[in-house]
């Protein structure tokens, strides 16, 4: 074998280790690189969790009534921040700010409210109300439904709804024959009767009533 013969072979066999080199370095490389992708997305999503000022507040919507427990924070005011309790007059009791109507109130609402109190006393007072615990809009479902009990009620619930959160009716159901218990604010209860069949059979959705905190659905 000559010199030149020796010397082409031996740069061929190189080139080879060079590329081969290069492939296994290049899937070394690649492997990984697709992990950062998934942790910038995961730390995306997380970022998107904990970057909402307002989750946790309850919507504008949402009406603060008798023993729901608000969280009442005034920025930089570590005396006047707390957690105070509805009482059963609706009114609360708040530092420098005195007793305020809370019961039939957005958190929005009795926000301006306190936030005005505390001028007199505080430079831009900085206020959030949050409904730390909603135990005033509530509704109970009584008789023949797979889960009887208490459930909480959101902002546009109505007796289809309420039905279908108990999981539907037992056996024997009375559907024609449901009625709804509400009380006034006058102490008087009102009886509302609601045919179920009726509702659902001929699509009457305006027949499907609008429930309201402490009303009770009974389906004998």
């Amino acid at each position: 074998m000559t010199l030149n013969t020796k010397l082409i072979r031996s740069w061929q066999m190189a080139a080879v280790l060079t590329l081969f080199a290069a492939a296994v370095w290049a899937q070394s490389e690649g492997a990984p690189s697709s992990l950062p992708a998934a942790d910038k997305t995961a730390g995306e999503s997380r970022g998107a969790q904990t970057q909402n000022p307002d989750k946790g507040r309850s919507d504008d919507a949402y009406l603060i009534g008798a023993n729901d427990v608000l969280a009442i924070n005034v920025w930089k005011e570590p005396d006047i921040t707390r957690s105070v309790p509805v009482r059963s007059d609706g009114k609360i009791s708040l530092p420098l700010a005195g007793e305020l109507q809370a019961s039939g109130q957005t958190p929005r609402q009795l926000e301006q409210e306190i936030t005005k109190r505390l001028q007199s006393y505080i430079s831009d007072p900085e206020v959030t109300v949050i409904v730390a615990e909603s135990k005033s809009q509530k509704i109970n479902i009584l008789g023949m439904v797979a889960r009887p009990g208490t459930y909480l009620l959101s902002g546009s619930t109505t007796v289809l709804d309420a039905i279908a959160m108990t999981g539907g009716f037992k056996d024997f159901a009375k559907q024609k024959s449901i009625y709804i218990l509400r009380s006034s604010p006058e102490g008087t209860q009102k009886r509302f009767p609601f045919n179920y069949k009726e509702v659902v059979k001929n699509r009457r959705s305006e027949k499907d009533v609008a429930l309201k905190a402490g009303d009770r659905i009974v389906v004998p």
